[in-house]
């Protein structure tokens, strides 16, 4: 992804490979985005201590960032497609960046619910913005390694984050802890906003790559109808089969961000002794994500069509997240970062499909409102799992290390229904043929 000069004026420079850079951006804005909302999580056992927090005081908290994030998740999408991914991402990245700030000044649980919810209302635009941009940037061929790519940013993200956070707190106090990931936003939109253009208008872009990315992604948009209003999406079972995707799947990722720390404490394991496997599963989680990309990408390469191809790693992730079931058996550190570790892998290849599905199904006017719904079904059902994971880990404290059992057998069971209901959602219908949703 060298950069050369072209032209007999050298006036323009042509970057190789320019969409993979569009990508790195992507990318560095999930880390960052991620960084932001793990800050609380990471802090949690110590915030529960010096205000004095219930689980279910904690699980509030985290439910009014769903909450926010769900609702955010449709409404953002939509705007995502009338303003233009540039615009819908500058504003988003300028206000959770702000907030994430104004967060140091919490006192309580009210207001840090109530910083968290404003968090949750700027943050959901960064995966229909991101979808919407894979979709003008790659052509299918591609898009599975692109989505990896950027929601890889979300396990490196999880996975930095106590090496930044913990040090920040145990140095200078938790406000501080906030204050820092909060400035990385606006380093950020320094280089969205000169570097992304679409790639008929950028100026850094070489003809081949213009007129590869062209032909696909246009050629695409030309069978199949632009923009299609909410009514009409959710009539569609391809829309149903996004929103299912991430709906079952993703409560269990956030179970994983969010009460993890928690979960380790609660089997005995210091977070000292056991930072090792607050990072593993995080960081495995990067590498399913590229692996669910370049495995969906190889097979189409091959000659699978691209529905088979996506499908194959949907029953792969449905599968290997059940490996969460036999952490309730053991109290072993190692064994039970393995376990997260093999799950979070199956998950990410899981979610890097749900998050390509909505590019590969619609058109690019419809894309980041698809992606959208689809989060707010992930958002609506993340908020059902932490208030029972809440009251249920509450009631069993009497339980010691097996408190969390009943959570962790639903969590591995739920993806696998979710993969079932993939595979009888997403497929060609009548709609295909009228051009409402793209032949998968």
């Amino acid at each position: 992804m060298a950069i050369a000069e072209v032209g007999s004026s050298g006036r323009r420079k042509v970057i190789r490979s320019l969409r993979w850079w569009i990508g790195g951006i992507l990318f560095a804005s999930t880390v960052i985005n991620y960084v932001d909302r793990q800050t609380l999580s990471i802090l949690a056992p110590y915030l529960k201590r010096d205000f004095h927090w219930t689980n279910v005081d904690y699980a509030n908290i985290a439910i009014a960032f769903r909450l926010a994030y769900s609702i955010g998740q449709t409404i953002c999408g939509r705007l995502m497609d009338r303003v233009g991914t540039k615009r819908g991402l500058t504003i988003s990245v300028t206000w959770y960046s702000i907030v994430s700030l104004l967060t140091s000044l919490a006192s309580g649980l009210v207001s840090f619910g109530f910083f968290r919810f404003l968090l949750g209302i700027v943050e959901s635009a960064n995966w229909p913005g991101a979808s919407k941009a894979v979709s003008e940037w790659f052509p299918k061929k591609d898009r599975g390694l692109a989505a990896a790519f950027y929601d890889s940013g979300s396990s490196v993200g999880g996975a930095i984050a106590p090496f930044l956070i913990l040090p920040l707190y145990f140095r200078f106090g938790w406000r501080v802890a906030f204050v820092i990931p909060g400035l990385l936003g606006f380093l950020w939109l320094i280089v969205w906003r000169k570097f992304y253009y679409l790639p008929q208008d950028h100026p850094n872009i070489g003809e081949d790559e213009r007129a590869m990315i062209l032909a696909d992604v246009h050629g695409e948009d030309a069978a199949s109808t632009p923009t299609l209003a909410w009514k009409q999406l959710l009539k569609l079972p391809q829309t149903w089969g996004t929103i299912v995707a991430k709906g079952l799947t993703d409560p269990v990722w956030f179970f994983v961000t969010d009460w993890f720390p928690i979960y380790l404490v609660a089997k005995g394991i210091s977070l000292k002794s056991g930072l090792l496997a607050v990072w593993v599963p995080f960081l495995a989680a990067d590498l399913g994500n590229f692996f669910g990309g370049a495995a969906s990408g190889y097979l189409v390469r091959r000659g699978w069509s691209l529905g088979a191809a996506r499908k194959a790693l949907v029953v792969f992730g449905g599968i290997g997240v059940m490996l969460l079931i036999p952490t309730i058996f053991t109290g072993n550190l190692y064994m039970i970062t393995l376990l997260f570790a093999l799950a979070t892998f199956s998950y990410a290849s899981f979610s890097t499909i749900a998050n390509v599905l909505p590019a590969d199904l619609f058109a690019s006017g419809s894309v980041a409102s698809v992606s959208g719904l689809s989060g707010t079904g992930a958002g609506i059902g993340t908020i059902i799992a932490f208030e029972l994971i809440g009251h249920f880990s509450d009631a069993r404290q009497a339980s010691a290390m097996h408190s969390f059992d009943p959570i962790v057998i639903a969590a591995g069971l739920i993806p696998f229904v979710g993969m079932i209901l993939v595979l009888l959602l997403v497929r060609n219908t009548r709609a295909t043929d009228q051009g409402l949703v793209r032949r998968i």
